[in-house]
Formats: structure tokens, sequence, C-alpha cells
């Protein structure tokens, strides 16, 4: 057997190992497991929450961030940030409640509308980003205010609340008695789609390269403010469904919509296993840290707590979230070189 295959032969076995780690020990995975031991703890300690009914509100309240959580982990993969996904979704609502009830439009053409309003504005912040080269974090912390400003000018203080009854039913629907919300098919949709763009596609590999090294990227061919151009385009388009989402389900839109929710996401991202620097991530992790900050919350509101203790939760896992894999990553190196210095050791003693 010739040297070359004798090195296949064994590389195979520890490839397996190494994915079989990866699956079952990355970071991923314990974002799953922490989600799990969470839902146990709460099963037990807190009264009605093992229930149907839990599982429906509990999923109900996560379908607005799931969706926005999808296109954010890919932007925040690459090293930018999206802080205005709350308002497009806000200016999104705003302008359903306009074309419906003030202009009469026909209710499946203002969803059409709304959509290309949400693509539009993560137009805007792509072509800031990209074209300009202006920082994501101040065009999108800009964006935030302009896009609820424009929402405000929209719709004004008033609230629209007669949308059709059969699609607010819709979307409060659920499938049989498993308290799983009907709308819970098009976020499946949603994530399988981002998980294979993310993981199995060439586009996705190279946002991974993107978060490493921008100029590395370029160097091997990667068009880099053509890929973070369309992910700012999604971010908008799958905000506004979350707008629309949310406009069906409390059958009203008015110009404070999804205000604030961008917290949530972001926290819902990195706590998934995203790194705040760029170049790692899962979808899977995403999800599991999307459904951690709602099991949390809604266990808390169970509780009796009040709303303010659910904002100090939530910006305390965002913290948690961005401070762990640094702490992590110099316990590792730390241990790394503890090995290295009783090696030499040994060696030197040899």
């Amino acid at each position: 057997m010739s040297d070359a295959r004798q090195r296949t032969t064994v590389d195979r076995p520890v490839k397996a190992r190494g994915a079989t780690r990866r699956l079952f020990l990355g970071r991923n995975a314990n974002t799953v497991y922490a989600l799990l031991l969470i839902v146990v703890i709460a099963s037990i300690f807190v009264p009605y929450f093992a229930g149907v009914a839990t599982v429906s509100f509990l999923l109900i309240d996560a379908v607005p961030i799931l969706l926005m959580a999808m296109p954010m982990a890919l932007i925040i993969i690459t090293g930018e940030i999206d802080l205005s996904v709350a308002s497009t979704a806000g200016l999104s609502a705003a302008m359903m409640g306009v074309l419906f009830h003030d202009a009469h439009w026909n209710i499946w053409w203002v969803f059409v509308a709304c959509i290309i309003v949400g693509l539009l504005c993560g137009a805007f912040n792509g072509i800031l980003i990209t074209a300009i080269g202006l920082p994501s974090l101040a065009v999108t912390i800009g964006t935030l205010a302009l896009f609820r400003g424009l929402a405000l000018v929209v719709i004004g203080d008033n609230a629209v609340a007669d949308f059709p009854v059969d699609l607010t039913a819709f979307a409060t629907s659920t499938i049989g008695g498993t308290g799983i919300p009907t709308f819970m098919i098009f976020v499946a949709i949603v994530v399988i789609v981002f998980a294979v763009l993310l993981h199995f596609t060439p586009f996705g590999r190279a946002l991974f390269a993107l978060g490493f090294s921008k100029e590395a990227a370029r160097f091997v061919g990667i068009r880099v403010n053509r890929s973070k151009f369309w992910l700012y385009v999604a971010s908008g388009g799958i905000s506004a469904f979350a707008g629309i989402f949310w406009v069906l389900r409390y059958s009203s839109a008015q110009s404070d919509s999804v205000t604030g929710l961008e917290l949530s996401v972001v926290a819902a991202v990195l706590l998934g296993g995203v790194s705040i620097f760029g170049g790692s991530g899962g979808i899977v992790g995403v999800v599991a840290g999307v459904l951690i900050i709602r099991t949390v919350n809604y266990s808390l509101q169970l509780a009796g707590l009040p709303d303010t203790v659910l904002t100090i939760v939530t910006g305390s896992l965002l913290v948690l979230s961005v401070i762990a894999p640094s702490v992590s990553a110099r316990l590792k190196l730390s241990g790394e070189r503890r090995r290295s210095r009783a090696l030499l050791t040994e060696t030197s003693a040899a």
C-alpha cells in the first residue's frame, strides 16, 4: 500500500471523530443542551409551564424573532450587524395599515407592497455600507431611528384593526392539538433555506471567509460588497415579512409595532453561537438561542415578574453571549500553554 493511501485510510476515522465531536460537543450542540436543561427546569419549578398552551404562546412569540434572526446570523458571520430589523418590520406594519385601511388595496397586494418596502430598506442599508463604505453599526443605528420615524409619518398615532378575520385567525391558529402555531410552517421553510444557504453552498462558505478576513476573501475572488449587499436586502425582506405576521397576530397596525425586538434578535443570534467578531456560527444554534430567550422570558412571565425584569434578563443574556466565547477561548489558550510548558519540561528532563 502506498504512503498516500495509508494516510488517507488513517485520516478518515480521524476526520469522522472530529465531525462527530463538533456535532455533539460543539457550541451549537451546547446551546441545544442548554435549551433542553432550561425547559426541564422551567417545567419542574414554574407553575403551568408544562402544557400545550405554553408551547403555543412560546412559539408564536418566537416567530418574528426567528424570522429576523436568520439573515441577522449571516450578517454577523460576515463581521457586520443590522440593528434596523425591528424598525423595518414596524415600517412594513405601518404601510400595511395605511394601504389596506386608507387606500383600500387588496390585502394580497398589500403584502407584496410591504415586502417591497422591506427590500428597499435593506437595499438602502446595503448601499450605505457597501458602496459608500460606512460602518454597519453606525448606519443601522441611524436607519433604526429613520425607519421608525417614517412609520410614524405614514400612519401617525392611528391604529388600524379591521383586517380580514380569516387571515388574523390563521396567524394565531395551531396545528391540531399540538399547540404548534400553523405559521411555524413558513418559519421552518425560512430556517431551512438559510441553513442550506449557509452550510451547503459556496456562497455560505464564502461568508465565513468574509468574517475571518475581508482582504483574504477578496484575494481568493469573493465579491465582498455584493455578498453583503444581498444579505442586507434579504434582512429587509424577511423583517417586512415579520412585520406582516405581527399585524395579523395582534390584528393591529401602528407606528410602534415590533418596537425593541432588535435586542432580542441580536441576543439570540450571539447566544446561539455566532461570534460577534464574525467567522463562525450555525443556524441550529441560532434557533436554539431564540428558543432559550423566549423560554426564559415566558417562564419569568408565568412567575409574575414585571417587564423591566424581562428586559434586564435579555440584556444580561446578550452580555453573557458576548463574554462567554472570549472567556472560553482564553481558558483554552491557557490550557494549551500549560500543556506546552509541561511537554518542554519533560523533554528537558529526558
